[in-house]
């Protein structure tokens, strides 16, 4: 079905493409105009007054810069069957929505379900040595019992060594992209990116036909890191992508683990190191793993459904986001304002969490900027 020019996801599609907004940018504007349809309806006043928004992003919104090239971006997402998951969306995925820096949208291809109950991130370098190989396709074979799913980049080295152990085992796999979903890079790997639709897929946050660039990498390991419950690193050296991702692990509270190597191998000296410095626990098998991890072979895992459980503790949210929901459950409706001044909160940082709370299906906005409890 093609949706009608401004649509709520034309709009979004549009923001993304708006010059000077990221996705942190969105939410503030969403959150402060109650969704994206309402912040192409604001005028210059109301625009300029939302905190973080400068008077080059509100004339770009009042432009409307890039709709016509959302509009085409919809109707070409139909068309070649790829999918659209908005951060508003149920199909978007659960281990993503708490995440402040999310992504707004995701394109996809294929098979996959990002609320499996199990998900193993598996990163390294791209000059991946042959005991490199051996070590990630023996993780991915002792693994197949406990039904995960496996993500990683797409890339060169330990990445693609990871998804066509995960093809030949017929195991679920995503690869996260730093280019549009119709740009394969590298280009050598179009053949297992197509051969993952079947039992998992491709991704990525970045428009059609965007070409990977140096800051798309490191974009593209948060969602790595974000859609994995724990994050497995099998050889690294000082510097790279793969200690990228583990500073983003750490960041959204997953479990990070690394493989030692050999003392002097340049290898594994990013592997050793996060060993040595206690920012990630020592790898030594999937058994292990899989006790620290509380998983067994005997039972299916439970698929992530979005909570309703408003006990007290509110477990599984944030220090920040248990206190508004703390608040709103002894208060009930309350105003934006109030909040603020109880929690002792900056506006802008309020209004994301409550965005994200609102997301999640735990609270609702009501008209006057007030917010209860669903």
């Amino acid at each position: 079905m093609k949706a009608s020019p401004e649509t709520e996801e034309i709009c979004i599609l549009t923001l993304i493409r708006t010059p000077g907004v990221g996705s942190v940018t969105v939410r503030q504007l969403i959150s402060y105009c109650g969704g994206a349809r309402e912040v192409f309806q604001a005028d210059y006043r109301k625009l300029i007054k939302i905190p973080g928004v400068g008077e080059k992003v509100v004339k770009a919104i009042l432009a409307r810069e890039g709709m016509a090239d959302a509009e085409t971006e919809f109707a070409n997402c139909k068309k070649w069957g790829i999918g659209l998951h908005f951060f508003t969306d149920i199909s978007y995925p659960l281990r993503l929505k708490p995440l402040y820096d999310a992504p707004i949208a995701l394109y996809s291809k294929g098979n996959m379900d990002f609320n499996a109950g199990r998900s193993v991130g598996i990163v390294g370098t791209r000059q991946v040595s042959e005991y490199g190989k051996s070590v990630t396709e023996q993780i991915i074979r002792e693994l197949e019992p406990f039904q995960v799913t496996i993500v990683s980049g797409l890339a060169y080295g330990v990445d693609i060594t990871a998804h066509r152990a995960c093809v030949k085992s017929n195991i679920p796999t995503i690869g996260v992209m730093a280019s549009g979903i119709d740009v394969i890079y590298p280009a050598a790997h179009k053949k297992t990116a197509q051969e993952m639709e079947g039992n998992g897929g491709i991704v990525t946050e970045n428009p059609l036909e965007t070409k990977p660039d140096f800051m798309r990498f490191p974009a593209r390991n948060r969602i790595i890191a974000g859609l994995s419950d724990v994050i497995i690193v099998v050889e690294s050296g000082k510097k790279g992508g793969s200690l990228i991702t583990v500073e983003f692990a750490q960041n959204y509270h997953r479990d990070v683990y690394a493989v030692p190597g050999m003392i002097g191998n340049t290898q594994s000296e990013g592997c050793n190191a996060l060993i040595r410095d206690h920012k990630a626990s020592i790898f030594t098998s999937v058994e292990d793993l899989v006790n620290a991890m509380g998983w067994g072979r005997e039972e299916a895992p439970e698929k992530l459904i979005p909570s309703k459980n408003l006990s007290l503790s509110f477990d599984g949210f944030t220090q920040d986001e248990g206190q508004i929901l703390a608040m709103l459950k002894q208060k009930g409706t309350t105003q934006i304002d109030e909040l603020a001044w109880h929690s002792g909160m900056h506006l802008n940082k309020l209004a994301t969490l409550l965005l994200n709370l609102e997301f999640q299906g735990m609270i609702r906005s009501l008209p006057g900027k007030k917010y209860s409890l669903i």
